[in-house]
């Protein structure tokens, strides 16, 4: 099954990793989702990131995540996990992919396995595209 689902970011907290300077900067954040559509919950993220230097454009930018999805999903209600990773170049549409942790569903959502992908419209719309199979 596939479906997409609207997500707004609820929470963001920050954290540099080290100093600022010439070259990449590296942060970590914590980030809270709010998902609607045929995913609806919550998603609790940790996010590594990276930009190509601190007061650098976002398009030459990366992070990998890992994040704990709650809520209902086609009907089935409970949680699991994605693993993602994302990058953005300046002149290039940003290019993201991940994974359902095997098996880390919880609940109704026990057994989910599937494929990720978020999008960010042009005006800042944030979808994730979510391929999935409960066995």
């Amino acid at each position: 099954m596939k479906t997409v689902s609207g997500f707004e970011i609820t929470g963001w907290d920050a954290v540099p990793d080290g100093e600022e300077g010439k070259g990449p900067f590296l942060s970590e954040a914590r980030v809270v989702k709010r998902y609607q559509g045929d995913l609806d919950g919550e998603g609790r993220v940790r996010l590594l990131m990276c930009r190509a230097s601190a007061d650098g454009p976002l398009e030459n930018a990366g992070y990998i995540a890992s994040e704990q999805v709650r809520g209902t999903l086609g009907g089935r209600e409970g949680t699991f996990v994605l693993h993602h990773w994302g990058i953005a170049e300046a002149g290039a549409s940003p290019s993201t992919a991940g994974h359902v942790v095997p098996g880390s569903g919880t609940g109704g959502l026990a057994g989910l396995s599937g494929t990720v992908e978020i999008h960010v419209d042009e005006d800042g719309k944030h979808t994730l595209a979510l391929d999935y199979q409960i066995s």
